[in-house]
Protein backbone atom coordinates (compact mmCIF):
# COMPACT_ATOMS: atom_id res chain seq x y z
CA UNK A 1 0.00 0.00 0.00
CA UNK A 2 2.89 2.00 0.88
CA UNK A 3 4.83 1.83 -2.48
CA UNK A 4 1.37 2.09 -4.22
CA UNK A 5 0.40 5.36 -2.83
CA UNK A 6 4.26 7.04 -2.93
CA UNK A 7 3.79 6.35 -6.51
CA UNK A 8 0.75 7.78 -6.73
CA UNK A 9 1.97 10.74 -5.22
CA UNK A 10 4.41 11.44 -8.17
CA UNK A 11 7.33 9.63 -6.48
CA UNK A 12 9.38 8.75 -9.31
CA UNK A 13 12.73 7.14 -8.00
CA UNK A 14 12.97 3.97 -5.68
CA UNK A 15 16.09 3.20 -4.16
CA UNK A 16 16.43 -0.53 -3.35
CA UNK A 17 18.36 -3.76 -3.65
CA UNK A 18 18.01 -7.62 -3.75
CA UNK A 19 20.61 -8.01 -0.02
CA UNK A 20 17.58 -6.23 1.74
CA UNK A 21 15.72 -9.08 3.02
CA UNK A 22 17.55 -10.44 1.07
CA UNK A 23 15.04 -10.50 -1.76
CA UNK A 24 12.09 -9.07 0.42
CA UNK A 25 12.28 -5.75 -0.53
CA UNK A 26 12.70 -6.39 -4.47
CA UNK A 27 10.04 -8.86 -3.98
CA UNK A 28 7.21 -6.65 -2.51
CA UNK A 29 8.20 -3.87 -4.84
CA UNK A 30 7.68 -6.28 -8.21
CA UNK A 31 4.36 -7.32 -6.23
CA UNK A 32 2.96 -4.04 -6.04
CA UNK A 33 4.08 -2.24 -8.99
CA UNK A 34 5.10 -4.66 -11.53
CA UNK A 35 4.37 -3.65 -14.78
CA UNK A 36 6.07 -0.53 -13.52
CA UNK A 37 4.85 3.01 -15.13
CA UNK A 38 6.36 5.28 -17.59
CA UNK A 39 8.89 7.34 -15.83
CA UNK A 40 9.53 5.24 -12.14
CA UNK A 41 13.40 4.61 -11.82
CA UNK A 42 14.56 1.85 -9.87
CA UNK A 43 17.70 2.50 -8.69
CA UNK A 44 19.40 -0.72 -6.80
CA UNK A 45 22.78 -1.58 -5.81
CA UNK A 46 25.40 -4.60 -5.56
CA UNK A 47 28.74 -5.34 -3.75
CA UNK A 48 27.72 -7.02 -0.59
CA UNK A 49 25.51 -10.23 0.39
CA UNK A 50 23.96 -11.47 3.67
CA UNK A 51 25.86 -13.39 5.96
CA UNK A 52 23.86 -16.39 7.76
CA UNK A 53 24.07 -14.54 10.99
CA UNK A 54 22.55 -11.26 9.18
CA UNK A 55 25.91 -9.89 8.35
CA UNK A 56 26.82 -8.15 5.30
CA UNK A 57 29.69 -8.98 3.71
CA UNK A 58 31.81 -7.66 0.73
CA UNK A 59 30.96 -9.52 -2.61
CA UNK A 60 33.59 -7.51 -5.06
CA UNK A 61 34.58 -10.95 -7.53
CA UNK A 62 33.46 -10.99 -10.97
CA UNK A 63 30.84 -13.84 -10.44
CA UNK A 64 29.34 -12.44 -7.38
CA UNK A 65 28.80 -9.11 -9.26
CA UNK A 66 27.07 -10.88 -12.17
CA UNK A 67 25.07 -13.12 -9.56
CA UNK A 68 23.88 -9.62 -7.74
CA UNK A 69 22.90 -8.18 -10.74
CA UNK A 70 20.99 -11.47 -11.94
CA UNK A 71 19.35 -11.71 -8.55
CA UNK A 72 17.56 -8.01 -8.84
CA UNK A 73 17.10 -8.63 -12.68
CA UNK A 74 15.15 -11.73 -11.79
CA UNK A 75 13.53 -10.29 -8.41
CA UNK A 76 12.48 -6.71 -9.87
CA UNK A 77 10.63 -8.49 -12.86
CA UNK A 78 13.49 -6.79 -15.12
CA UNK A 79 15.19 -7.19 -18.09
CA UNK A 80 17.54 -4.30 -17.34
CA UNK A 81 18.12 -2.21 -14.40
CA UNK A 82 17.47 1.64 -14.36
CA UNK A 83 20.15 2.39 -11.89
CA UNK A 84 22.70 -0.02 -9.91
CA UNK A 85 24.90 1.86 -7.76
CA UNK A 86 28.20 0.03 -6.15
CA UNK A 87 28.41 -0.26 -3.17
CA UNK A 88 31.56 -0.03 -1.33
CA UNK A 89 32.46 -2.64 1.96
CA UNK A 90 35.68 -2.07 3.12
CA UNK A 91 34.83 -0.91 6.03
CA UNK A 92 31.39 -1.62 7.97
CA UNK A 93 31.67 2.01 9.54
CA UNK A 94 31.36 3.72 6.51
CA UNK A 95 33.79 4.70 3.39
CA UNK A 96 37.25 3.57 3.49
CA UNK A 97 40.05 3.88 1.18
CA UNK A 98 40.97 1.56 -1.55
CA UNK A 99 40.74 0.64 -5.16
CA UNK A 100 37.46 0.05 -6.61
CA UNK A 101 38.82 -1.30 -10.08
CA UNK A 102 38.08 -4.66 -9.99
CA UNK A 103 34.16 -4.82 -9.11
CA UNK A 104 33.36 -1.48 -10.82
CA UNK A 105 35.21 -2.74 -14.14
CA UNK A 106 32.78 -5.99 -13.55
CA UNK A 107 29.87 -3.95 -13.09
CA UNK A 108 30.63 -1.80 -16.60
CA UNK A 109 30.90 -4.89 -18.59
CA UNK A 110 27.54 -5.76 -17.67
CA UNK A 111 26.44 -2.41 -18.67
CA UNK A 112 28.03 -3.42 -21.87
CA UNK A 113 25.94 -6.67 -21.75
CA UNK A 114 23.02 -4.56 -21.67
CA UNK A 115 21.79 -5.13 -18.24
CA UNK A 116 22.40 -1.97 -16.66
CA UNK A 117 21.63 1.46 -17.61
CA UNK A 118 23.33 3.31 -15.79
CA UNK A 119 26.10 2.53 -12.91
CA UNK A 120 26.16 4.74 -9.55
CA UNK A 121 28.57 4.60 -6.27
CA UNK A 122 27.80 3.85 -2.79
CA UNK A 123 29.48 4.54 0.73
CA UNK A 124 32.52 6.15 -1.19
CA UNK A 125 35.37 8.25 -0.61
CA UNK A 126 36.10 11.44 -3.28
CA UNK A 127 39.28 9.33 -4.37
CA UNK A 128 36.95 6.75 -5.11
CA UNK A 129 34.51 8.67 -6.98
CA UNK A 130 37.25 10.24 -8.74
CA UNK A 131 39.13 6.65 -9.67
CA UNK A 132 35.34 5.40 -10.89
CA UNK A 133 35.21 8.46 -13.30
CA UNK A 134 37.79 7.23 -15.12
CA UNK A 135 36.77 3.73 -15.32
CA UNK A 136 32.67 4.06 -15.96
CA UNK A 137 30.08 6.91 -16.81
CA UNK A 138 29.35 7.78 -12.89
CA UNK A 139 25.50 9.37 -12.68
CA UNK A 140 25.21 9.37 -8.85
CA UNK A 141 26.87 8.73 -5.96
CA UNK A 142 24.89 7.95 -2.64
CA UNK A 143 26.28 8.18 0.83
CA UNK A 144 25.62 9.11 4.41
CA UNK A 145 24.72 13.06 4.35
CA UNK A 146 22.38 14.95 6.11
CA UNK A 147 22.49 18.30 8.32
CA UNK A 148 24.55 17.03 10.81
CA UNK A 149 26.84 14.86 9.00
CA UNK A 150 28.20 17.19 6.35
CA UNK A 151 31.80 15.35 6.05
CA UNK A 152 30.77 15.19 2.10
CA UNK A 153 30.16 19.03 1.29
CA UNK A 154 33.26 19.75 -1.35
CA UNK A 155 32.18 16.28 -2.82
CA UNK A 156 28.46 17.41 -3.45
CA UNK A 157 29.69 20.71 -4.96
CA UNK A 158 32.38 19.11 -7.23
CA UNK A 159 29.50 16.52 -8.68
CA UNK A 160 27.34 19.04 -9.10
CA UNK A 161 29.40 21.26 -11.40
CA UNK A 162 29.38 17.69 -13.61
CA UNK A 163 25.96 17.00 -13.40
CA UNK A 164 26.36 14.17 -11.19
CA UNK A 165 23.50 13.04 -8.68
CA UNK A 166 24.12 13.13 -4.94
CA UNK A 167 21.73 10.71 -3.15
CA UNK A 168 22.02 11.11 0.66
CA UNK A 169 20.71 8.09 2.34
CA UNK A 170 19.75 8.10 6.02
CA UNK A 171 18.83 11.99 5.38
CA UNK A 172 16.67 12.09 8.66
CA UNK A 173 19.54 10.46 10.44
CA UNK A 174 18.65 6.53 10.03
CA UNK A 175 17.69 4.20 12.67
CA UNK A 176 17.79 7.50 15.21
CA UNK A 177 16.34 10.27 14.38
CA UNK A 178 17.95 13.86 14.17
CA UNK A 179 17.69 15.64 17.00
CA UNK A 180 18.77 19.43 18.10
CA UNK A 181 17.68 22.51 18.97
CA UNK A 182 17.67 24.45 15.91
CA UNK A 183 15.51 22.50 13.95
CA UNK A 184 12.74 22.16 16.42
CA UNK A 185 13.13 26.07 16.58
CA UNK A 186 13.23 26.31 13.02
CA UNK A 187 10.14 24.18 12.65
CA UNK A 188 8.18 26.05 14.99
CA UNK A 189 8.32 29.10 12.93
CA UNK A 190 7.25 27.27 9.70
CA UNK A 191 4.66 25.19 11.22
CA UNK A 192 6.79 22.26 10.13
CA UNK A 193 8.26 18.91 11.94
CA UNK A 194 11.86 19.12 12.29
CA UNK A 195 12.17 16.28 10.06
CA UNK A 196 10.14 18.45 7.39
CA UNK A 197 12.83 20.86 7.92
CA UNK A 198 15.18 18.57 7.94
CA UNK A 199 14.69 17.05 4.13
CA UNK A 200 13.62 21.22 3.10
CA UNK A 201 17.29 21.92 3.96
CA UNK A 202 18.82 18.53 1.97
CA UNK A 203 16.42 20.16 -1.06
CA UNK A 204 17.61 23.88 -0.82
CA UNK A 205 21.71 22.42 -0.10
CA UNK A 206 22.34 21.55 -3.67
CA UNK A 207 20.59 21.14 -6.93
CA UNK A 208 21.77 17.61 -7.55
CA UNK A 209 20.88 16.43 -4.46
CA UNK A 210 17.88 13.51 -4.02
CA UNK A 211 17.27 12.24 -0.27
CA UNK A 212 15.49 8.96 -0.10
CA UNK A 213 13.63 8.91 2.75
CA UNK A 214 11.89 5.82 3.91
CA UNK A 215 8.91 5.44 5.28
CA UNK A 216 6.40 2.56 6.18
CA UNK A 217 3.34 4.41 6.74
CA UNK A 218 0.55 5.70 4.62
CA UNK A 219 0.09 9.19 7.02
Amino acid sequence: AVLRAAVDAGVNHIDTSDVYGPHVTNELIREALHPYRDGLVLATKVGAVRGPTGSWDPAFSDAEIERQVYDNLRNLGLDVLDVVNLRVMLNPMGPAEGSIEAPLTALAELQQRGLVRHIGLSNVTPAQVEEGRKLADIVCVQNLYNVAHRHDDALIDELATSQIAYVPFFPLGGFSHLQAAALNEVAARHNATPMQVALAWLLRRSPNILPIPGTSSLV
